[in-house]
């Protein structure tokens, strides 16, 4: 096991609490001392997924350069993770990327933790925490574009089973797009597939805003 996934599990048990989070803690700051030097919170897999691969994209590898993107496993679970990966714990420079309807759990624990206070959306752009609107997918569709999104779907093999879900009747009157959004997530690991398949697929001239600025930041 490489130490960049020794860490994350290290911060996963640590922020999880219970009669391991000392060990866990303490493994977490030996693993510190390899060259991690900012860690990347991220919503869930998918985001993690996407961000790395983008940053291959970019001819960067975020591990080597000491950058670990850790996905939270929900929205929610941000304080937890505030409380070991910031002031309260390691103490390491952050950022972090959300979707639109969490960006309160992240404005309130940020602040919280002594990171900010009064925090607009630009404040959390400048601490380097970006926001998705609504979501990564709706983020990677509008930058491909419906037809895009769906040559992608026809690469992966998944050209019958879209069809079939835009006939269900509860998404034959909606917008294409939110018919691509939710086929994303109708089964474990579609999202994290899709959020390989369309960063490979993007023009690099069309990044969205809040991928692009947090790569930048980082």
């Amino acid at each position: 096991m490489d130490e960049l996934r020794r860490f994350r599990l290290a911060l996963v048990a640590w922020a999880a609490g219970g009669t391991g989070a000392a060990a866990a803690a303490e493994a977490a700051r030996e693993l510190t001392g390899g060259g991690i030097r900012t860690i990347v919170l991220v919503e869930g897999n998918s985001d993690q997924i996407a961000l790395e691969a983008l940053a291959t994209r970019y001819g960067r590898d975020l591990g080597a350069e000491g950058v670990a993107v850790v996905p939270l496993g929900g929205a929610t679970n941000i304080g937890r993770f505030l409380d070991v990966c910031g002031p309260p714990g390691l103490g390491l420079p952050l950022a972090g990327l959300c979707d639109i309807g969490e960006e309160r759990h992240f404005r309130r624990h940020l602040e919280r933790v002594g990171l900010g206070s009064g925090l607009t959306h630009a404040g959390l752009e400048t601490l380097g925490f970006h926001v998705c609107v609504a979501d990564l997918e709706d983020e990677l569709i509008r930058a491909l574009g419906a037809e895009g999104v769906q040559d992608v779907i026809e690469a992966q093999g998944e050209r019958r089973p879209f069809h079939t879900f835009r006939s269900q009747s509860a998404q034959r009157e909606r917008p294409v797009e939110h018919q691509l959004r939710r086929f994303m997530g109708t089964h474990s690991g579609r999202k994290a597939l899709y959020a390989q398949a369309l960063v490979a697929h993007l023009d690099l001239e069309r990044v969205p805003r809040p991928l692009d600025r947090l790569l930048t930041h980082v």
